[in-house]
């Protein structure tokens, strides 16, 4: 059977297990091999992602937020000065700290938390 779109298209679902019966086209005679295989991972460069910076938070009751208005003071979990979080898509990467640059804000990374995220990215 030759395996032109058209014949693809007839198949079926009778006829799809007829596609995965060919053993005759599987090579045994050559010797898989036991060494991990480089990933090519430059093409994952380009994919955008969304890097924020988290200041700090906070858990509290429903009600007592219900009640916050125009000049409350919710109080939070980290120190003045602490270094702030930076999440990639929500997963925490590294903290850091703010900067100027030009008159808009900038980021400055203290501590990289997460170096697995990174690895395998820079070739």
């Amino acid at each position: 059977m030759s395996d032109t779109p058209e014949t693809l298209m007839d198949l079926g679902l009778d006829g799809i297990d007829s596609l995965f019966d060919k053993p005759e086209e599987m090579d045994l005679s050559v010797p898989i091999s036991s060494e991990p295989r480089q990933r090519d991972l430059r093409f994952f460069r380009q994919i955008p992602v969304r890097v924020t910076l988290e200041v700090a938070s906070t858990e509290l009751p429903l009600g007592e937020l219900m009640q916050a208005g125009k000049g409350s003071v919710l109080e939070l979990d980290k120190p003045a000065g602490a270094p702030l979080d930076v999440r990639v898509n929500g997963h925490l990467l590294a903290r850091g700290e703010v900067v100027l640059i030009n008159g808009k804000y900038g980021l400055r990374l203290t501590e990289v938390v997460d170096e697995q995220l990174l690895d395998g990215l820079d070739a």
